[in-house]
């Protein structure tokens, strides 16, 4: 009876999923996810939210299985680990993006990498295993989001990976303990009670917390589930389960096993090449094309030149704000990177830093600046547009619009540059040497026999060319 409905299906499906499921595609998409994440969340060690979480998370633990990432001296219990390592990943809004809308990678990768140094010796996690695990939570949080029209548009009430990273993280990490089906559904309908977060708390210090508690939450869901611990058998089915986070919540059942499609297949993702909200990316671009107009690469802006200048935006209203005071209102600000782009000529880390969002030129820049939203511009990350519209003090008017930037998942990211993000990223808190040896085990990840080498890499160790060898069939 159980496998009739929704939540019964999702169990089954999730049980059933096995390597030879994945196709080459959806194996070299999430292995440029890993990569790009792991990247993301090794340069988020250096934030203070993660110092923070950090903090918390040393005061209320005691045991000490699984790594802190770029902390070679530190170890939390997993479910610790999960939600540093989470918070670390998102602290500077640096991390992948899907359609529709939600960060897909952040919630499941950390929990999975804690729990997998937590199991028997027997009990070897191969990089395979991980690449299959990794890709039911990224599945999970797909299907889900297709249930929903609300979904499928910037959102407004809830943020996200809240909701559904929780979800992807109890997925996959139920998969890689090898729950059965009924522990399967146990764990998604306990990692339900775990979810949702206010999107009030975007633009703070707080918003971290919703991707390190995702992935938190959700391995805990599965570690309860696993003890024993019932819930809902129909947490997918109903508007008073899942549905309570979607107005238009219509839940589906997953394609059969015997020919099963992957989303990450049929949909890629966007992968940052600053860190800010994604929608800002395609006003960069944007704005760095009108100042080809007014300056040459390395020159100054004329900034007594500019009358007024227009931003045409989708309205996403936690994305406006003209003035931000902070490095994360400053990540949440179509102005803010708008006239960044436009007076430096480039969007960059140090973009963000508290000396540069209190520059007189850049406010000057700003006063300047107001957004109009038309009718056409909806705030879909699928269908969205930036215009930048600059009116002269002698009446010429120069425009540049972007429809798709570099890194969306029409234009990706090429595989070079990926990894030039990566090494940046990871650079400034690891040796050159894990560094490389980091993107050659995520390049061959299926054929990684132990993924405890990649743990100990991203922890700050160092492993020798022999160990990697060891520890992969065939590099």
């Amino acid at each position: 009876m159980w496998a009739k409905n929704i939540t019964g299906n999702f169990a089954n499906v999730i049980h059933g999923l096995n390597a030879n499921h994945l196709n080459n595609v959806v194996i070299q998409r999430s292995k440029r996810m890993i990569l790009d994440t792991l990247g993301v969340g090794l340069l988020g060690t250096k934030t203070d939210v993660f110092q923070k979480a950090t903090h918390y998370s040393k005061i209320y633990s005691s045991d000490t299985s699984s790594s802190v990432w770029a902390h070679p001296d530190l170890r939390l219990p997993a479910l610790y680990a999960a939600f540093v390592n989470g918070v670390a990943i998102h602290s500077m809004d640096f991390d992948d993006t899907w359609h529709p809308t939600t960060h897909p990678s952040g919630a499941v990768l950390p929990a999975l990498l804690a729990i997998s140094e937590t199991l028997p010796k027997k009990q070897k996690v191969s990089g395979l295993d991980l690449l299959l695990a990794f890709n039911v939570g990224i599945e999970v949080q797909g299907r889900l989001m297709h249930f929903s029209k609300e979904a499928s548009n910037v959102p407004k009430r809830f943020h996200p990976p809240s909701i559904l990273g929780t979800m992807g993280s109890a997925a996959a990490a139920a998969k890689l303990m090898g729950l059965n089906q009924f522990k399967c559904k146990e764990a998604l309908a306990i990692a339900a009670s775990y979810a949702g977060a206010p999107l009030a708390n975007a633009a703070t210090q707080t918003k971290p917390l919703h991707m390190g508690n995702a992935s938190r939450h959700g391995l805990e869901a599965a570690i309860l589930a696993s003890l024993g611990l019932q819930a809902s058998k129909l947490i997918l089915d109903l508007e008073s389960g899942f549905g309570a986070f979607y107005t238009d919540y219509s839940p589906q059942t997953l394609p059969s096993l015997q020919s099963y499609s992957w989303l990450l297949h049929q949909q890629d993702v966007a992968i940052k090449s600053f860190p800010a909200h994604l929608g800002t990316h395609w006003m960069a671009e944007a704005a760095l094309a009108v100042r080809k107009h007014l300056a040459q690469a390395g020159e100054s802006l004329p900034i007594g030149s500019l009358k007024t200048i227009v931003l045409n935006v989708p309205d996403v209203r936690y994305v406006n704000r003209p003035f931000p005071t902070s490095e994360h209102e400053a990540r949440h600000s179509f102005q803010f990177v708008a006239c960044t782009a436009l007076l430096d000529g480039y969007i960059s880390m140090e973009s963000f830093k508290q000396q540069n969002i209190s520059r007189p030129e850049l406010s000057e820049l700003l006063r300047k600046t107001h957004l109009e939203h038309s009718p056409d511009n909806k705030p879909s990350f699928n269908d969205l547009y930036c215009e930048m519209i600059i009116t002269l003090q002698d009446g010429a008017v120069l425009s540049e619009r972007c429809d798709t930037f570099y890194g969306h998942w029409r234009k990706p990211l090429k595989k070079v540059d990926l990894v030039k993000k990566f090494q940046s990223n990871a650079y400034a808190v690891l040796s050159k040497k894990a560094t490389e040896n980091i993107v050659e085990i995520v390049d061959n990840l299926e054929k990684l026999e132990d993924c405890s080498v990649l743990t100990s890499l991203l922890q700050g160790g160092e492993s020798t060319k022999d160990q990697l060898k060891s520890r992969s069939s065939s590099f």
